[in-house]
């Protein structure tokens, strides 16, 4: 390896990298918020414990999709170069609006 190229690997902003652990904190964070509801969710409805089994897993989504971004976020700022927007978000955002159509439906047929 070529001194420039160990040079360019070394002058990295730690301000990026500090910022991007804490983005991946923040992501587990959301995933072990999920998950906690899903456990109560199981643990309240016993007759609809799927949705908290669905809950729950949407949980280890997030986590997985956090690890995601993270790696290549890191990747790209050690290579000097913007991140890509990737489609994490837009999982989970589905992900949020499937489990509400999924509580709606299990609660209208709890009430009857």
């Amino acid at each position: 390896m070529t001194d420039k190229k160990k040079l360019e690997q070394l002058d990295v902003d730690v301000r990026f990298l500090l910022a991007n652990e804490r983005t991946l904190l923040s992501w587990i964070r959301t995933s072990l918020t999920i998950e906690a509801g899903g456990i109560a969710l199981a643990q309240i409805h016993k007759s609809h414990m799927f949705v908290g089994i669905l809950v729950l897993l949407c949980g280890a989504a997030v986590a997985i999709i956090g690890y995601h971004r993270y790696y290549v976020a890191d990747r790209s700022i050690r290579q000097h170069h913007l991140p890509p927007t990737g489609s994490g978000p837009t999982i989970q955002v589905i992900g949020v609006v499937a489990i509400a159509v999924v509580l709606a439906i299990a609660q209208l047929t709890f009430l009857r």
